[in-house]
Formats: C-alpha cells, structure tokens, sequence
C-alpha cells in the first residue's frame, strides 16, 4: 500500500509539471531500482542498504567482470595483474649519446639561457647520472663535452687530456661521487667553469675541535739561545728530464724546450733555442739543478758543516699534460731528486712535503672517506716516497709506516725541542676530489691530525713548525675555502707554532695569520707567518732561486731570511762552452730590505709581529711593495710592475693567513708577477 502512494504521488508531479505544449520540466525517479537493466546480480538490486553490484560480461572477451572489482568493501587496493611496461634498458653506448644529446639541450634551453649556474648544475646532473649507470662512458662525455664546448685548441687534444688513463676517469668519480646538485655541483660550476659564483664559505664551527682551551696567560716564552742555525728551504725543482736542448723554447703550448712542441708561427724553424741551462718557459733540465746543489753549500757556508736540516715543499716533477705521465715517471723524478739532496747537501734531514705535480694524475689526492677500492687508488704514492725517505736516511722506520697509510702525513720530534709537522696540502687544493663533501672542512681528516700533533707539542713544550705545498692564503687563488678556513692558528699561536712553510706558486710571498681569524689585523693580534718559498725551476717567466733562514737554536724563531737567485735571460750566453755554469747570486735580506724603518733588536725573530709592521711601512711607503714585488719574481726581467690598485691588493694578501680572508677582503688579479 505505501509503495503504490509513493508512486502515485510521484505521477501527479509529472502531470502538474507539464505545460501546455506537452513538455515536461521536471521528473522523480523511481525509488526502486529497476531491475531489468541487467540481467543478474551480485546483491539483492531492491536493497536500500547498498549500492547494486550488477554482474557484468564482457561481450568482447566474454570475460564475466568478478565482484571484488567493484565491491565498496573489498575492492582491490593495487592493480598487480596488469602490466606496467617500462621503457627498453638503454645500451651503453645509447647511454653516452642520451647524456650528451640532454646536456646540449640543457645549455640551449632558451628558459635558462642567461642563467649559466642552473645549466651547469643541470649538466652536472646528467653526468652524474652516467658515471653511476656507464662509468665507462665517463671520459668519452667529457671528451665530447670538450669538443662541443671548444674548451682546447683542437679536438685531438680533448682526448689526449680527458681520456680515461689521463684526468677523463678522475672526472667521472668525482660526479659520481659528489653531491652535484647542491653546494659540491655549484664549487665545480665555480672553479672550473666560472659559470656560477663562488658559494660562500660555510659556517666553522669549532665546538669540541680542541681537547683544552689555550692557555691563559701564555706559558713563558722561550729565551733565544742566540746561537744561530742555518736551514735551507727550497721548493718546486720541477726536474724535466725530457728536456731537449735547442729545442724550441718560446712553444705556442708547453711544456716548452721539448723537441714535440713547436711554435705556431714558425712550426718548421726553431725560433728560440732552449739553452742548456733552462728558459722562462721550460721546466729544470738536469744541468740546472746540478748547478743550483752546487751552489747552495758554497753561497750558504755550508761546505764543511752542512745544514742543520733542509726543506723541501714539494713539486718534483715537470708541468707535463697527464697523457705524458705515469707513475714510473713520477717514481724516476722522485729518485732523481732526492739523490741529487742526499748528494749535495750533506746529512742532515731533509724533510719532505708532497706537491700537487708528485702524483699520478696530477693534483689528485682521493680521500680515504669514499670507501673501496678508489679510496687507496693513490696509496702506491705514499707508499714509495715514504721508502725513499727512509731510504735515504731523512726519516725513521716507524714514521714513514705512518706516512704510507695517511696521505705522506708525519711528525718528527727532533730531540733538540722543534717538532717538524709535514702535510700534504694538495688535500685542501683545487685537487677535484676535495669537491666532494666539500662543506666538510676536513674531509681527509688532515687537520684533526695536525691539531692533535700541535696539541701534544704544547703539552710536551715543543716549538712546531708546519710545511706544505699548497699555501692555505695569499690571494686566495690556491685552496679551498672550508678547508683554509680551518687553518685558523689562533689556538696555538705563537707558544706553539713558531713558522709555517709553503710553495707551490714558484714565488717569492708571504702571509700572516691574526687572531680570532683575522676580524682585527694590527701588530698586537698578529700571531704566525707563512713563508712562501721561490721555486727552482724558471716557469713562468720567473729566475732560479732558494733561500736559507737564520734560525735561533733554542726558539726556532727565524732571525733573518737569505734568499739567491740565477738570472735565467743570461742562460744562453752559456751555451757552446764548458767553462762556466748559471751563477747565483745573493739577492737580499728580508731584514734589510724591509726593516730599516722598524725599531726592532738585531735578534729579535722576523715574526708575525714584524711582518705586520712591514705592512704598515707599505701603506706609508708604496716603493717598499714595488720592492717586494721584485722579489717576488725573483728579480725576473719578465716580472711585471705592481702600481695603482695592486699595491693595496698586495698588502691585503700578506695580511690573508686563509684563502677565505683573501677572497673575502682583497681585490683579485694581483696575486703574481708571472706574465
């Protein structure tokens, strides 16, 4: 009965909504669900409680629809019985043509097209994704890259230099190990293409770095003795036993004095022989460095007693492209050299710091953090310097067994109270495995190491001194700026750490380190100096040189600074006769030349201290800095004049202990004399 009112109802409402001409505006459906529209069901179809679940058949495949299709209570979750096709797995070599075909779209997106940081990042990534699929295909990108790009003079270059036994496999582990899109993508963008701009330097915190706080006050410092050493420093031989007297020596793409070089404009004809002793553009023949260990002894007085101990700071052996390198040759080069030191430059040690231009490939130091067999890849190195050290009587047993697992890292505590701490520097280099983990300042651990080796100095009361080959400031050019920026020396400066030596710019610098990071730089917070040391080998456009402090026996305080030099123009007046080999002559005093304005002790060190108040004699007098800008060059025909904004610009890179001080406060462009 209720059904039939309902339904009643519901065609009066019809009715009352037609018009006249027979149309109807509105209309009330049934409320029952009519069950001939299929033909069965899975549930009852005239239920109130559920939504009817027909069954339905599939009149193409006469497949009959299943019920937990569609059941509101059951229905499937995750379709597994489909298929899901991917696309085909990609070949190697299809690889290689995708990565490439995307970086030339990335860079020509018109989208990013004045935005050279966002293209190179995203070129980063795609390369990154190769090294990780087809690492084999790493070098053959970036020799395809540099051919695209035109970044060398001739195709056959590219793949001389990006082949996979030259730089090409070092490129491909760093992408794939690097974190390309984020600030390690966006330091590789800055360096080595400029088309972003530098990151900034992150944050330092030292919470927890020291084991004590420095003493407060001081303990006393040590009484000179005034008993005076003599210690050789000389750095960047850069012996070229390649080199090929006659050849040409003004090449248009060195390594110049090479018979397999030539000059463009004269590709047939020699134009400037390579004398015998050397050139501006050549590397240390073997006649040269014979000359330069003669010498030494005779201009030194160190005939009869020899030094107290020498330095050597690294750069063994010559500028060479990778493609000419190998590790028998590095092996060979290193032999050479430190045969020619035993010989000429008597018992004492010489104590040895790796150069960026001492391994194969060049520059490459690959940290032990990356794990695997790539992270000892250059262990062979350590290995076999550390054996010539102890081979050649310079270090003892237990402390080579120690340089060989940690990067040619070590310590000597001379009995006499001077701790010698040797680092390879090359760590905190533009070396491209320091682009990994590049916000980690210490990522070889180099400075937890030496800030242990000062920390037990001071409990024992030993005077340090530091050598590496890269230099942690000057212009800010050389090192990383995390990992300078760590090289902070305020902790143990000046009780600690009395003189810290580098070379690597073939120059003739300096650098002092302040307190508290440089944020106040006078006389009173000036705590430690980098001694910069000139090169041996002419490149570029530089003299021959070494030096020799004056070192207080009890302090180790250097005293004074002795420096010598061969004047390379002169070179080929000394071919074709046999009489008479390069002269070296004394060039200056660092006390002369820079302290006659200066109240300072006839023995007092040439400390931190002093060098800033040279500086304030360069702000007074601007010809003091166009005296040391001719010392730089080593007094070099070729040295080009320092005036107008490179005065200023030279001044603030003696006061940058850190390559972040220099980026962050001076002008750049000024850094070297070589032309």
């Amino acid at each position: 009965m209720k059904r039939f009112i309902i339904t009643a109802l519901a065609l009066l409402r019809v009715v009352a909504a037609s018009d006249a001409a027979g149309f109807n505006s509105a209309y009330t459906a049934p409320g029952t669900f009519p069950t001939s529209a299929f033909a069965s069901y899975y549930n009852d179809p005239t239920a109130t409680s559920a939504q009817v679940q027909p069954v339905v058949s599939d009149p193409v495949t006469h497949k009959i629809f299943p019920e937990f299709l569609t059941d509101p209570e059951n229905f499937p979750k995750n379709d597994t019985v489909d298929p899901h096709p991917l696309p085909p797995k990609a070949s190697s070599a299809q690889l290689l043509e995708l990565a490439l075909a995307q970086i030339k779209s990335i860079v020509t997106n018109p989208a990013i097209a004045n935005d050279t940081c966002a293209q190179c990042l995203a070129s980063l990534e795609v390369a990154k994704f190769l090294a990780l699929a087809a690492p084999e295909q790493g070098p053959d990108l970036t020799i395809a890259l540099c051919e695209y790009f035109d970044y060398s003079t001739a195709p056959s270059t590219c793949a001389l230099d990006y082949e996979r036994n030259s730089i090409g496999a070092v490129f491909t582990q760093i992408v794939s190990f690097a974190d390309v899109g984020g600030y390690d993508g966006q330091l590789i963008c800055a360096n080595q293409f400029s088309s972003c701009p530098v990151p900034p330097t992150a944050p330092l915190n030292l919470t927890g770095w020291f084991a004590k706080p420095k003493p407060n006050p001081l303990p006393p410092p040590k009484q000179p003795s005034g008993e005076r050493l003599k210690v050789l420093h000389v750095s960047d031989v850069h012996i070229d036993p390649r080199y090929a007297t006659g050849a040409e020596a003004n090449c248009s793409d060195y390594m110049c004095c090479r018979t397999n070089v030539f000059n463009v404009d004269s590709p047939n004809v020699t134009l400037v022989p390579a004398p015998r002793y050397g050139s501006y553009l050549c590397d240390t023949p073997l006649s040269l460095l014979t000359s330069v260990m003669q010498a030494i002894p005779s201009l030194s007085g160190t005939e009869e007693t020899g030094f107290a101990f020498s330095l050597f700071t690294g750069d063994i052996t010559p500028h060479d492209p990778d493609n000419q390198y190998s590790r028998a040759f590095v092996e060979y080069s290193e032999i050479v050299v430190y045969e020619m030191f035993k010989r000429f430059l008597g018992p004492a040690p010489v104590y040895v710091t790796i150069g960026n231009h001492d391994t194969y490939n060049q520059f490459q130091m690959s940290t032990y953090t990356i794990g695997g067999y790539l992270s000892k890849q250059y262990n062979w190195l350590y290995e076999h310097i550390s054996s010539m050290w102890l081979y050649e009587g310079w270090l003892p047993e237990n402390i080579t067994d120690f340089a060989r697992t940690h990067y040619a890292a070590y310590t000597v505590q001379r009995t006499d109270g001077l701790r010698i701490i040797s680092l390879d520097t090359n760590l905190c280099e533009l070396n491209y495995f320091s682009y990994i983990n590049a916000t980690e300042p210490d990522p070889y651990g180099i400075m937890r190491f030496l800030t242990d080796e000062l920390q037990d100095a001071e409990d024992t009361g030993d005077r340090v001194w530091i050598i590496g080959h890269v230099l942690s400031g000057w212009d800010g050019g050389a090192a990383q700026l995390n990992p300078s920026n760590l090289c902070d020396v305020d902790r143990f400066s000046p009780h600690v750490i009395a003189n810290i030596f580098y070379g690597h710019t073939h120059e003739d610098q300096l650098s002092i380190f302040y307190a508290n990071n440089g944020t106040v730089m006078n006389a009173e917070n000036a705590l430690a100096v980098s001694w910069i040391a000139p090169s041996i080998t002419p490149l570029t456009n530089l003299n021959s040189g070494f030096r020799v402090y004056e070192v207080d026996s009890a302090t180790f305080d250097i005293v004074d600074s002795h420096t010598w030099k061969s004047l390379v123009n002169e070179f080929p007046e000394l071919d074709g006769q046999t009489q008479l080999g390069p002269t070296y002559t004394y060039e200056y005093s660092a006390r002369e030349a820079y302290g006659q304005n200066i109240t300072w002790g006839e023995n007092d060190p040439l400390n931190a201290t002093w060098w800033h108040l040279v500086t304030e004699q360069m702000e007074i007098n601007s010809t003091l800095v166009e005296t040391f800008n001719t010392y730089q060059g080593k007094s070099s025909a070729m040295t080009t004049p320092c005036t107008g904004e490179c005065i200023p610009a030279k001044i603030c890179y003696i006061r940058s202990g850190s390559a972040s001080l220099a980026y962050q406060n001076c002008a750049a462009g000024y850094g070297s004399v070589q032309g």
